[in-house]
Parts: structure tokens; C-alpha cells; sequence
């Protein structure tokens, strides 16, 4: 969504976790936690809104109060109150779980949250666009921004400290010192 002047509103909600399945009997779920903080996101009496496949929140989403969470293998198992046995806990596979934007802390100074990148438009030191953020890439080594220019041409930069020199907030810009030939590709 963007606002008059071209600039991205600002998401309402933000995606925590996704819920693949349903675990045993009791109701509890298979989370993949989505956020680096899922200690504070999942912890007991959290209120969580349940979203569709595709991570949009449903317009008539229930509130998902977390009643327990424990480790499990790459993710957590979660129970949920008023979900009970495996055939609750099978209705809720497979779909998204989300937060108020507003009950998300701000980021440190030195912190930026991927979501805030998105529609940033992208310089080098010397001045030359790039193109704006359209995606974030969540890769190893470094994590990739994908960067769309005004004739649609794609580029993957990497959202790495060497080549990020400074993120403007408020002027929503992202001044990077890329190696010869990496804007070229």
C-alpha cells in the first residue's frame, strides 16, 4: 500500500510465525516462529490474530491467546486457549499469525526492522539510484534486498554492513558503496 507522494504506508500488522500443523491430540500446533524476539511473541497469555495462507489478516480473525509454548525441534509447539484436540488445531494449519504493528517495540538506533526498508529508495555515495526496495531476502551469508528500478529491472543487493553505509529513516533512503560492477548485473 503506498501513501500520496509515493511513499509505502506503514503495515497495520506484522507477521510473527507461521502455523504448519497440527501436533498430537491435544491441540497443539507446530509454529515457525517468524520474528527474532519469539521468547516475548509466544509467551503465555500473548494475544495473537490469526491470518489466512497467505499472511493477510482475515477480516473476521479471532484473537489466539497462547496458553503454553515449549521447544520443538526448529520451532515451537503451541497451544492456543480455546483450541482444543486435533481437529481445532488442524483448522488453524497452515496459516499466519500476526501482531499489531503498534505492539511491536521500536527498533534500536542502530536496529531497522525489514519491513521499514520496503519502498526505500536505494543510492550509491556517488548518487546514482538504484531503484526502490521491493523484497528482503532472508539468505546466508547476507541477507538480499531486492531492488527494482524505474524500467523493472531487478538487482539483489546484499544487506550487509560492508556495503550499507547509512539508512535514512525519515528521507526513506538507503545509501550503499557497492564493489565495481554489482549495480551492472
Amino acid at each position: 500500500m503506498t501513501e500520496p507522494g509515493g511513499e509505502r504506508a506503514a503495515p497495520a500488522h506484522l507477521v510473527v510465525g507461521f502455523i504448519a500443523k497440527a501436533h498430537g491430540t491435544r491441540g497443539e500446533l507446530f509454529v515457525a516462529p517468524l520474528t527474532d524476539h519469539p521468547d516475548a511473541v509466544f509467551a503465555p497469555g500473548q494475544s495473537l490474530l490469526l491470518g489466512d495462507e497467505k499472511g493477510a489478516l482475515a477480516g473476521d480473525a479471532p484473537s489466539l491467546v497462547v496458553d503454553s509454548v515449549r521447544p520443538f525441534k526448529r520451532g515451537l509447539l503451541v497451544a492456543f486457549e480455546n483450541v482444543a484436540g486435533r481437529d481445532g488445531a488442524d483448522a488453524l494449519a497452515r496459516r499466519y499469525v500476526l501482531v499489531p504493528s503498534e505492539a511491536v517495540p521500536a527498533a534500536a538506533e542502530d536496529e531497522v526492522f525489514y519491513h521499514e526498508l520496503l519502498g526505500m529508495r536505494v543510492e550509491t555515495v556517488a548518487g546514482e539510484v538504484a531503484g526502490t526496495v521491493r523484497e528482503v531476502f532472508e539468505t546466508e551469508p547476507h541477507h538480499l534486498l531486492e531492488v527494482v528500478n524505474d524500467e523493472g529491472h531487478k538487482r539483489l543487493v546484499p544487506f550487509a554492513a560492508r556495503l550499507v553505509r547509512s539508512i535514512d529513516r525519515e528521507g526513506r533512503r538507503i545509501i550503499i558503496d557497492p564493489p565495481e560492477g554489482l549495480l551492472d548485473l
